[in-house]
């Protein structure tokens, strides 16, 4: 198991989920990913997990992951409306 430093966790916020308003979401091409884990690492809201999955009821898709991402595996999507 690898260890996580992230200390966050995601926790619904008073204003609740992230919602509607989010403009780009996260898409992780596992064909690409080599599991580093650094994705995880650097999300400010610790909203991936173990296994890299992406909780995207919290993710606000400020892109930080696909910007850290040694493989370019994360792109950003825009949100269909």
């Amino acid at each position: 198991m690898r260890e996580r430093l992230a200390l966050s966790r995601p926790t619904e916020a008073s204003s609740g989920k992230t919602g509607s308003w989010r403009t780009f979401r996260p898409v992780v091409d596992r064909e690409v990913c080599n599991g580093c884990g650094l994705c995880a690492q650097y999300c400010p809201d610790g909203v991936i997990d173990e296994e890299l999955n992406i909780d995207l009821d919290y993710c606000k898709g400020c892109g930080i992951c696909a910007n850290e991402c040694p493989k370019e595996a994360i792109t950003m999507v825009r949100e269909e409306r």
